[in-house]
């Protein structure tokens, strides 16, 4: 009996142990099948070759065009050209949509951050920069480029790029211009049915907090718009962004127009040093000029060979042209301030030319006593036309002589009523009396010059600044 008992107790425990065993192996079973898989196994799965992705395949390949969603960064915005008429900036370019093959729910993670060589096994953009003039990528010390894939089958795609873009400009207000510089993004192979670009609602265009530019102020306001282009292959998508930019003109102020303008008051100076110290108001006059000419000259270097006539033209053309004002204005002053030696070197010639016109007419008696024929009339002809052109050439040299009261004849009543250009000298005006009329003269032109000049080109400073930083500035405002 007890050993009947002793087996019926081990029995129950063998199969005690035995369910317990199979009851663990139960409860075991589930978290085996809960546990993620690896990563690598993960991927595979999800755009390896067993997956069935094809990264030729656009996502919804004869379906709706796929969105994508741009926007970027502007790390560093700088080097503008104006011969070259383009501009260097350094972007992040990122790119968001959406391929349904690649979600997921099998990884917990809400987003994966994948290695920049997996972009070769997923379909991308055909994104390029329509006015692109160089472009290259970054690669220190890895690859400027992110990968990120979310569950519902967004993907985030941004890379580094520096590119240098074109930008047209207008420089007729140089250097008191705005520019306005764009950036279009177009795709190249996919037309409008297959793909469609966008900008990101909020933050489209971002601008790193300590980016400054040398001769620029970038405005906060951005243009963003649409920019489809229609060739005889189709119809493209594309989007652009506009950069609003104003110069500043503190380097061209301290560089031209003030070196410039001192330039132009030096030529003044000379209106105050004595006329008959020539070297020195020849040598300041040539001086100035030729300073003009090389600011003038170096103003241009940096500046594309335009057409039309810039800001900066005028005024280097304005002030080249009143320091060249100011060397002629010596050149007057020195010819009216020696006219008394050609006034009294007239009067010696008209003196002799009567002298030998009184000469020839009582020669010419004499003959005409003591010949007979047709020669000796001729000769007094010839002698007597040529003596009435010598006495026209004077008075007409005689006519510069009346505004200083003035004039060169010294003969007879008879002879002055010959040529009524010709009077008497005013009672005891002597030489003396004569070069200070003329040098009197001479001095009024310098006197007048050193009102003149600086008035004019008062006026003038007037007339260009009102029309450039007012006038021109608010209408180039009012067009953007």
């Amino acid at each position: 009996m007890l050993l009947h008992v002793s087996c019926v107790v081990w029995a129950s425990t063998v199969i005690f142990l035995q369910n317990r065993s199979a009851l663990c192996k139960e409860m075991k079973l589930p978290s085996k099948a809960s546990r993620p898989p690896s990563p690598s196994d993960f991927l595979d799965k999800l755009m390896g070759r067993t997956s069935g992705y094809d990264a030729r395949i656009r996502p919804n390949f004869k379906g709706p065009p796929v969105n994508v969603t741009c926007n970027i960064f502007i790390n560093s915005f700088g080097s503008i050209t104006e011969t070259t008429m383009d501009y260097r900036l350094n972007v992040f370019l990122r790119q968001q949509w959406n391929d349904p093959r690649l979600a997921y729910k099998e990884y917990p993670d809400d987003s994966l951050d994948l290695d920049p060589s997996m972009l070769d096994s997923i379909w991308k953009p055909d994104l390029f920069f329509a006015n692109e003039k160089g472009a290259n990528f970054h690669e220190v010390t890895t690859d400027n480029k992110l990968l990120r894939i979310f569950q519902n089958g967004n993907v985030l795609y941004s890379i580094r790029l520096t590119l240098v873009l074109s930008c047209p400009m207008d420089l007729k207000n140089f250097p008191m211009d705005s520019q306005t510089c764009t950036m279009q993004l177009e795709s190249f192979g996919y037309t409008m049915n297959d793909l469609i670009f966008e900008w990101l609602d909020v933050g489209a265009v971002q601008v790193a907090d300590d980016l400054m530019l040398p001769q620029f102020v970038l405005k906060e306001e951005k243009g963003l718009g649409y920019c489809t282009k229609h060739y005889n292959t189709g119809k493209f998508t594309c989007i652009e962004v506009k950069f609003y930019l104003e110069r500043q003109m503190g380097y061209y102020l301290i560089q031209m127009y003030i070196p410039s303008l001192l330039t132009v008051i030096l030529s003044w100076v000379s209106f105050w040093i004595n006329m008959d110290a020539a070297p020195a108001r020849v040598g300041l006059g040539i001086t100035t000029v030729l300073t003009m000419t090389t600011q003038s000259s170096g103003s241009r270097a940096s500046l594309p060979k335009v057409s039309y006539v810039k800001a900066i033209d005028i005024w280097m053309a304005v002030c080249l042209l009143f320091v060249f004002a100011a060397l002629l204005e010596y050149a007057a002053v020195n010819f009216v301030s020696r006219q008394h030696k050609e006034f009294f070197r007239l009067r010696r010639k008209l003196k002799e030319q009567q002298r030998q016109r009184a000469q020839a007419s009582s020669d010419s008696k004499v003959k005409g006593n003591n010949t007979s024929g047709n020669n000796a009339p001729h000769g007094n002809a010839a002698q007597q036309c040529s003596v009435c052109a010598q006495e026209e050439e004077l008075a007409q040299q005689g006519l510069l002589f009346q505004s200083y009261g003035l004039s060169l004849s010294t003969g007879t009543a008879a002879e002055m009523d010959a040529t009524p250009v010709f009077a008497d000298l005013p009672p005891g005006l002597g030489f003396y009396d004569i070069r200070r009329r003329f040098v009197d003269r001479a001095k009024r032109i310098d006197t007048i010059s050193r009102a003149l000049f600086p008035m004019s080109f008062l006026m003038f400073n007037v007339l260009y600044w009102l029309t450039y930083k007012v006038l021109r500035h608010e209408d180039l405002l009012a067009a953007l």
